[in-house]
């Protein structure tokens, strides 16, 4: 983000050879509205430190929410990072987010056993409801 004319060029190049990118800890430090103008990235990612008291917070909560509409209105996906929980999980779907990052999804863990949790069936944060 110090040149970001460059990083627009690359970030075009990137898109150009069909490689997805992602401005990770959006909401912090050099992350700024005025560059989702003009940079060509596929996904948010929202950092820790707007997410983790979306459940308890509303100022939280509605800074959560006010940012995916124009993330999904440019086309962007909109990941939250640091869900610790189901609950925080649930409740920023509600808001909109559309995938989770953190231990309510899975723990660090070695090869073997990312390969084999790759294998079981995806269990969602928020159950769908049965008729």
């Amino acid at each position: 983000m110090a040149d970001p004319e460059r990083g627009r060029a690359v970030l075009g190049e990137l898109r150009r050879l069909g490689i997805r990118t992602s401005i990770d800890d959006y909401g912090t430090g050099y992350s700024s509205p005025a560059y989702l103008r003009h940079l060509p990235a596929d996904e948010l990612k929202l950092d820790r430190s707007l997410t983790a008291d979306v459940g308890t917070d509303r100022r939280a909560a509605a800074i959560v929410e006010h940012t995916v509409a124009p993330a999904h209105a440019l086309g962007l996906r909109l990941e939250a990072e640091g869900v610790e929980d189901d609950a925080t999980g649930a409740v920023l779907a509600g808001l909109g987010c559309d995938v989770a990052q953190g231990y309510a999804i899975a723990r660090p863990m070695p090869v073997e056993d990312f390969l084999a949790w790759l294998d079981r069936p995806a269990r969602p944060l928020v159950p769908s409801a049965i008729s």
